[in-house]
């Protein structure tokens, strides 16, 4: 889920949320790196498998169909791992709500007022202590089924991700699967006061919550008659809204559909809960955990360690985060080491959109990664939108230096514009130089969405759901993934030549990135160099090398669509010096097709390349 700024930025504010240590903080040594890079590939479990192709908008889990834990067959699975995948980040796992009827199930189908969507938001979480029957071909047997699907993954060699969402849960929470011991969100809050530092929910004593007010033509559910569209929905008294909303009738579009939770955070700012002392940004996890024991902490924190622990015992590897900063990062502190406590290689990764926060919830907060979208993606968005320069990306690998190794890196995921959209690129082959750079610049883990390596444009009218971003809260089929899926064989049979070509890109792509050693060793920018040194080469081209272990690579990224660069391309002479290059001729070998011949010509003044590249092309060049 990804808010406007504006809103994050006042609910941050609201709530007194704030991190220390901007980039001028004393820096933090480098954590220890893994063997090779992470490839994260984000799937909407919903959608996945999902063969149906009416795709009518609103359409019902019965016209547009709706994809199965099951469809994730050995088959599938090894197809994903074979593109180069470790992680795979189930979205949309545990129960949330949604207007499909489960009642012969014990589940009450949920009040369309208060739904995104028909299939509902993955993000307004219904029961943290269970899944999506959607998404079980027996809702009864769902959380075995679920556990079927992460032995899968595990056998399959992947590692298994599902989402957290702190900051907020569904409107109409009932945690109806709690363990015994435990209680739901909400169940014990004293609801005559706004605030309680014990009470899970923010609340707005003497006033009933009121459906928003639609326009610009949005009803629930198209206008579709429905018992439950009437505009009704009992909750007295109201609470307040997820994006941090304090009216008792919130606008339509704020997150009307969940409420935020308390973490012991007053509405003037006041924090009722310990702060940590001075340096513990260079402490470990284990140091933060022992902090904790002992201490008063609200409610809330205790019952979402207890779900995080839930799931980890059902053999979850990780979590991925929502809107993490809206949450005090004492909170995470409390949180995640109370995870690695448990499993010390479990996978943290948090959606963050501020940079002024970064350090702050990596290093207080003990998130292992954060998204890259401010900083790299943007950039890269602006240019293969035909706007930006490439001059910008050394920028912004300078200003992240220090946690270079925490920023998560990707050019598309459920929030964010399919490339292949008229709305962004309208090309997914434009992507395929920034999906180079975003995969090798730096030692962080590289993310993809599923269909992306096949081109998918998003361009369903799926109700809730627009064109451009494949819907989230909608059933509707993925057709360009589909023909991959090819009726269940996932060998890509339905594909068109192009679109096998692309996946083909990405499959080279990815599984280099896995087993180069040169990638999690150091990084230095010659796009500069080369801008000043080398006739024809401009900010359409970005190049830089990477090394480590005796491996080292010259990577060169051709982002205009139209020109073929043809240059000499340039290595300084200190860099020729560093390497040990003596002079004379040292073949290179391209490490992505294998095609064509290169050689690095070196002496006194440096290094040089002659490099022919086409439009939206890349090299890797090995040594």
């Amino acid at each position: 889920m990804k808010p406007t700024h504006s809103l994050v930025l006042a609910a941050i504010l609201a709530l007194g949320c704030a991190g220390p240590a901007g980039k001028d903080a004393t820096e933090i040594p480098p954590p220890m790196r893994s063997e090779g890079k992470k490839v994260i590939y984000q799937v909407f479990t919903r959608l996945f498998g999902n063969t149906n192709t009416t795709n009518k908008p609103w359409g019902t889990l019965q016209e547009n169909g709706v994809g199965k834990f099951s469809d994730f067959t050995p088959t599938a699975l090894e197809a994903i791992r074979d593109l180069g995948v470790t992680h795979i980040w189930y979205t949309g796992v545990p129960h949330h709500a949604l207007v499909t009827d489960y009642s012969a199930y014990g589940i009450a189908p949920d009040d369309p007022d208060v739904v995104k969507g028909r299939a509902g938001s993955p993000y307004a979480v219904k029961d943290y202590y269970n899944v999506n029957p959607d998404l079980a071909d027996d809702p009864a047997n769902r959380l075995e089924e679920f556990r079927q699907l992460v032995g899968r993954t595990h056998q399959a060699g992947m590692k298994v991700l599902i989402d957290i969402v702190p900051n907020h849960v569904a409107r109409d929470y009932q945690g109806g699967s709690t363990p015994q011991g435990h209680q739901p969100f909400g169940a014990t809050d004293d609801t005559t006061v706004a605030y309680s530092p014990t009470n899970d929910f923010y609340y707005i004593p003497g006033e009933p919550f009121r459906v928003p007010q639609w326009r610009d033509g949005y009803r629930p559910l198209g206008g579709e008659a429905h018992p439950g569209a009437d505009g009704r929905f009992a909750e007295n008294p109201a609470k307040w809204t997820g994006n941090g909303s304090r009216l008792a009738q919130p606008d339509m579009n704020d997150w009307y559909e969940t409420v935020k939770i308390n973490y012991g955070v007053s509405p003037d700012g006041h924090r009722d809960f310990d702060a940590l002392p001075e340096g513990m940004d260079r402490e470990s996890a284990t140091v933060h955990y022992d902090f904790w024991q002992g201490r008063q902490v609200p409610p809330s924190w205790e019952k979402f360690r207890d779900i995080a622990w839930y799931w980890l015992d059902m053999g979850v590897d990780g979590f991925r985060f929502d809107m993490a900063e809206m949450v005090p990062v004492e909170f995470w502190s409390y949180l995640n080491s109370a995870i690695k406590h448990k499993n010390p290689e479990a996978l943290l990764l948090a959606e963050v959109y501020n940079p002024d926060l970064y350090r702050a919830y990596i290093h207080q907060g003990k998130m292992d990664y954060l998204y890259d979208k401010v900083e790299l993606y943007d950039s890269l968005k602006h240019i293969m939108k035909g706007y930006g320069w490439t001059d910008h990306i050394p920028v912004v690998q300078r200003g992240l230096a220090d946690i270079e190794h925490h920023m998560l890196h990707f050019l598309e995921n459920h929030d964010e514009q399919r490339i292949a959209s008229p709305e962004f690129a309208g090309n997914a082959e434009i992507g395929k130089p920034a999906m180079v750079v975003s995969a090798t610049l730096g030692t962080s883990p590289t993310m993809i969405y599923f269909g992306q390596e096949v081109g998918e444009p998003g361009a369903e009218d799926a109700g809730f759901g627009k064109p451009s971003r494949t819907s989230i809260f909608d059933y509707i089929g993925v057709p360009h993934h589909q023909r991959w899926m090819n009726g269940g064989a996932f060998d890509g049979g339905g594909l068109s030549q192009r679109e096998k070509d692309l996946q083909d890109f990405y499959r080279r792509l990815l599984n280099f990135t896995i087993q180069s050693p040169a990638l999690m060793g150091e990084y230095r920018d010659i796009h500069y160099y080369n801008k000043e040194h080398t006739e024809g080469y401009d900010h359409r081209v970005y190049s830089f090398v990477r090394w480590e272990d005796g491996q080292r690579l010259i990577i060169v990224s051709n982002f205009d669509t139209e020109r073929t660069y043809e240059v000499d391309l340039r290595l300084p002479p200190d860099l020729v010096q560093l390497w040990g290059l003596k002079e004379g001729s040292h073949p290179l070998k391209e490490a992505l097709y294998g095609k064509g011949e290169y050689v690095l010509e070196a002496d006194a003044s440096g290094g040089k390349v002659p490099i022919s590249l086409p439009p939206l092309e890349s090299v890797i060049l090995k040594l």
